[in-house]
């Protein structure tokens, strides 16, 4: 009986060790993952990182099936006011430019166009974050922007 119980502690133990890294980065309120599918729909409505964070990583799982020609997503930061502008400027950029137009000051942020099964990530410097500002994020691929968006709240 207590050799059956020190191969269960230590098996619990291993296992511990084993999923520690795992837990630590998804714990870390710097790191932010999204998910977005094949029914034109990110799986959270708002994000949030504490002024705290001097950078945040936005890392974007298209859980869907269809090639990003069909069915691309982005992942794109704006300030509230200038969602709409964004969306329709990201249609006349094109996917060559991933739906962004280049040097677009109202762009705080933005992953490229991924397809289904693939993954993507930006990294960026709050710096130029206010804390309680109003920010919006989008997916600029044409035509998903009315259903693809959400609400970021930094500090």
């Amino acid at each position: 009986m207590n050799r059956l119980r020190l191969c269960a502690s230590a098996a619990l133990l291993v296992g511990a060790c084993l999923l520690a890294p795992h837990a630590r980065a998804a714990s870390d309120p710097c790191k932010l993952e999204i998910s977005g599918n094949d029914l034109m729909q990110y799986d959270k409505q708002e994000l949030s990182a504490p002024a705290s964070c001097k950078e945040i990583t936005v890392t974007l799982h298209h859980t869907g099936k269809l090639p990003k020609e069909a069915m691309g997503h982005d992942w794109v930061l704006v300030n509230g006011p200038d969602v709409a502008a964004v969306a329709n400027a990201g249609m006349a950029a094109g996917a060559a430019k991933d739906y962004v137009p280049d040097n677009d000051k109202r762009v705080l942020a933005h992953t490229k166009v991924v397809g289904g099964g693939e993954t993507t990530s930006v990294t960026f410097a709050t710096s130029s974050l206010k804390a309680g500002g109003n920010y919006q994020y989008l997916c600029t691929f044409p035509g998903h922007s009315a259903l693809m968006h959400g609400t970021f709240k930094f500090g």
